[in-house]
């Protein structure tokens, strides 16, 4: 516990105060398509797919079981439902190992929302999501509307705070609100 407690603050010192992401609203989204996990059950997300359904809120974070990635799932999971009531689908990623999301999308993601994984950071590069530290990715959220691009984006440390401004992105962009 004390190791994980340690990299939290570690990633967190190490992350750039920023309140912007290299992607910026406007710019298209890198297509990709990763192992992802749901209640604990593993499944290929394919971004192009979930697209075709509504808008997407994709978020990295830095490590499973960290305390700040806890406390941002947790809070992903409370608002799932807002979520999805507005027609968006929420997926997290990071450089995790499958079985530690499978794990993490039941404890942390309370089976709400999935989880994929970016082992090799393919996907975590090409969202400038690429952090100092190797296996590590900076905490940045991204709404991709239907036509494939950035709608919004956010960088910071504070997890709550992807949350609150995701769902306001979505819910702006449901009222036509740009």
């Amino acid at each position: 516990m004390k190791r994980r407690h340690a990299l939290a603050l570690t990633c967190a010192a190490l992350m750039p105060m920023v309140a912007h992401a290299a992607l910026k609203p406007g710019d298209a989204a890198p297509e990709f398509k990763t192992t992802a996990a749901l209640a604990g059950q593993t499944f290929a997300f394919d971004l192009a797919e979930a697209l075709k359904k509504g808008p997407v809120v994709l978020y990295f974070f830095p490590k499973a079981f960290t305390q700040g990635c806890t406390i941002e799932a947790n809070a992903f999971a409370e608002a799932t439902p807002k979520f999805a009531a507005l027609g968006a689908r929420v997926i997290g990623i990071s450089h995790d190992d499958i079985d530690t999301l499978k794990r993490f999308s039941t404890e942390a993601c309370r089976d709400k929302f999935a989880v994929g994984s970016d082992p090799r950071g393919q996907t975590i590069k090409a969202y400038d999501a690429a952090s100092l530290l190797p296996g590590v990715a900076n905490r940045i959220s991204y709404v991709i509307g239907q036509d494939g691009r950035i709608a919004f984006a956010h960088q910071g440390s504070d997890p709550l705070r992807h949350v609150e401004l995701t769902l306001k992105a979505v819910s702006d962009g449901a009222r036509g609100k740009h």
